[in-house]
Formats: C-alpha cells, sequence, structure tokens
C-alpha cells in the first residue's frame, strides 16, 4: 500500500509532541489494517473519511481517502474537532 500526505497534514504533523505522534501512528496503523474503519462523509467531502481517536482524554480526528485501484492511501488531515470540518472543506 502506497501512503500519501498532503501538505496540511506534514504541516500539521511536524508540530505534535512525540507522544501525540506515536499515538497518530497507532492510528494509521488501524487504518491500514481496515480501510473502511473512518466515517465515510457526504456532501461537500464526500468520499473522505474521518477516523477518531482520543489522546489524554481529548478527541483527535484523521482525514484520509483510499484508492482502491491504486492502493494508495491519502492522509488529508489532523486536528481536535474544532473548526476541523471547517477547514478540511478549504
Amino acid at each position: 500500500m502506497k501512503i500519501l500526505q498532503s501538505g496540511i497534514f506534514k504541516r500539521t504533523v511536524k508540530k505534535l509532541h512525540p507522544q501525540e505522534k506515536q499515538k497518530l501512528d497507532e492510528a494509521i496503523l488501524a487504518i491500514i489494517e481496515d480501510t473502511e474503519i473512518g466515517e465515510l462523509k457526504v456532501g461537500d467531502l464526500a468520499g473522505t473519511r474521518v477516523y477518531k481517536y482520543k489522546f489524554n482524554r481529548q478527541l483527535s480526528l484523521l482525514a484520509y481517502s483510499y484508492q482502491e485501484e491504486e492502493d494508495e492511501l491519502l492522509l488529508i488531515a489532523h486536528g481536535s474537532h474544532e473548526n476541523f470540518y471547517r477547514d478540511l472543506k478549504r
């Protein structure tokens, strides 16, 4: 499986603490094992899935899309729930 990262995702991950990065890596591994684990979005975000997980009792969201034909996983965005979907639509 080929894993791609968007520019927004790369910039967000660069700012994470090591413990947060480790938890994010675990979430990515869970997505790799089951690409349909995230909630499929509709409307403006059609084709995008969002996987939710907790770190230090705070909800974190990871947006991704999976192209089965090319076997590619695109990591789009990561962050807290506040303004996540608004920023994702940009």
